[in-house]
């Protein structure tokens, strides 16, 4: 089959640590670190009510207005901010489980009491892009403002800077370079590709991924997805930490991404889910959870050569 005529723009790495990767050297002698990733979201979003020419696409329901506002779409999105994030926050509390809440600016700056809500309750506040849009689009000197006004809006809520990024998928081939170019930045998340951080050479400079999942994620409750219930979430969830925790046991510690959602996980069907894990989790010694600054500050200390 011929191949499409697109100029290859960078180079991809398929074998990363090529089955012989470094002993991560978790804290503790962690068998797993364990990073939950609460994503930020709402008021991000595509709205005709907020002014934009087109609504978000992305939800549980089929039926989409097209050059109107859409209301039903709309408060989907509010009941996470109204409803779900107190009920994650609430359980992640409960079990003295930190996380990353992954930002994006419009939202912090619409919904400050959230971002300082998880600063004050001990979570890193990451950035995630300025709205709840993918980078493939945007030309660099729009990039480099979205980025920009993402890490002012988080700095001025929250009284400190993000030192992680995570994009909406799908990035755009400047936005690594970005980010370092921006300054400040210990990592991104815009990575699916390996169990454990890595480095990478972005124009000249040594930089950071903390990879990032889509399969123990909540998004995979939204209609269409391949999850029904909760209790696929946390079944799925499970097997995938009780993997890595066998392979940890035998001297090879890994890394396990979840991605939660107020709108999703925090309905009160569901919420009982991440309950359940993080009790599996925690009946289990030699489990490190973290947020995503602490394992690129750990990474850094410990890997810096590799």
């Amino acid at each position: 089959m011929p191949q499409s005529p697109l100029i290859v723009t960078r180079t991809r790495d398929l074998l990363g640590y090529a089955g012989s990767p470094p002993d991560p050297r978790w804290p503790g002698g962690a068998r797993v670190a364990v990073s939950i990733v609460v994503n930020f979201e709402e008021g991000a979003e595509f709205s005709i009510n907020d002014g934009d020419c087109e609504n978000e696409a992305v939800y549980e329901i089929e039926q989409r207005l097209a050059g109107r506002p859409d209301p039903a779409i709309d408060s989907h999105f509010e009941y996470g901010s109204r409803a779900g994030w107190w009920r994650i926050m609430e359980v992640l509390g409960q079990h003295g489980a930190p996380a990353t809440v992954s930002s994006s600016g419009r939202a912090v700056e619409r919904l400050p009491l959230l971002a300082q809500d998880a600063v004050r309750r001990g979570h890193e506040v990451s950035a995630h892009g300025w709205r709840w849009e993918g980078h493939a689009g945007l030309d660099e000197a729009e990039e480099r403002d979205r980025i920009a006004r993402t890490v002012a809006a988080i700095k001025e809520v929250t009284g400190s800077r993000p030192v992680g990024w995570h994009t909406r998928s799908p990035g755009s081939i400047n936005t690594r370079r970005l980010l370092v170019e921006e300054g400040g930045f210990l990592y991104d998340s815009d990575a699916y590709n390996d169990d454990l951080p890595y480095w990478t050479e972005v124009s000249g400079c040594r930089h950071l991924i903390v990879p990032y999942s889509f399969d123990t994620n909540d998004s995979r409750l939204q209609r269409g997805g391949d999850f029904s219930t909760g209790d696929d979430f946390f079944t799925y969830c499970r097997d995938a930490f009780d993997w890595l925790y066998r392979i940890g046991a035998e001297g090879r510690p890994r890394m396990m991404s979840i991605g939660l959602h107020g709108r999703i996980i925090g309905r009160p069907g569901r919420i009982g889910a991440l309950a359940r894990l993080l009790e599996h989790m925690q009946r289990h010694e030699g489990v490190w959870l973290c947020n995503r600054a602490a394992i690129a500050q750990h990474w850094i200390a410990h890997h810096a050569k590799r």
